[in-house]
């Protein structure tokens, strides 16, 4: 029962799917590896993209940062506003994507962060964050450019979907 209540929804929302918006892309390959102490972490896997030439991927990272910088999108404003986290943390979780701006490899990534209590803490990754140690899976994926431009509703650096 549930399996045909599965197909069903499917076969309704695959019509409705606007697939100006959604590509096809194909796994290549998986880079794992660690970060060295003390380094920026975005800094570092935007490096391994460059020095790779990955321009569209995933990421994936756990471990632990000396102290962090993330920002928060105000969506009224259309501006980023950072914040520091001047202490040891865990990564609990990081995600993100590559894609390019500007011809060059871009890495766009959130990372939930806690502390010794447990406390979370959440953003857009910046630089500044430094890595204590830090296990990293880049999956490198094969199909059309993701390339980055201003949406004019957002004020965001988006993907260029229709164009």
């Amino acid at each position: 029962m549930y399996y045909n209540g599965l197909k069903q929804a499917q076969t309704i929302l695959k019509g409705q799917v606007n697939m100006d918006l959604i590509r096809e892309v194909n796994a290549v390959k998986m880079f794992m590896g660690k970060l060295s102490h003390g380094v920026d972490l975005l800094e570092e896997i935007t490096k391994i993209c460059v020095d790779q030439d990955i321009y569209l991927g995933r990421i994936e990272a756990l471990g632990a940062v000396k102290k962090a910088r993330l920002g928060y999108y105000n969506q009224q404003d259309h501006e980023y506003h950072f914040f520091d986290l001047n202490q040891t943390l865990e990564i609990t979780n990081l995600i993100g994507n590559i894609s390019i701006k500007d011809g060059a490899p871009v890495v766009h990534a959130h990372i939930t962060l806690s502390d010794k209590d447990g406390h979370a803490y959440g953003g857009h990754l910046a630089p500044g964050t430094i890595v204590f140690a830090c296990e990293v899976a880049i999956q490198v994926l094969d199909g059309p450019n993701f390339e980055r431009g201003l949406d004019q509703e957002t004020g965001l650096p988006l993907w260029k979907m229709n164009e």
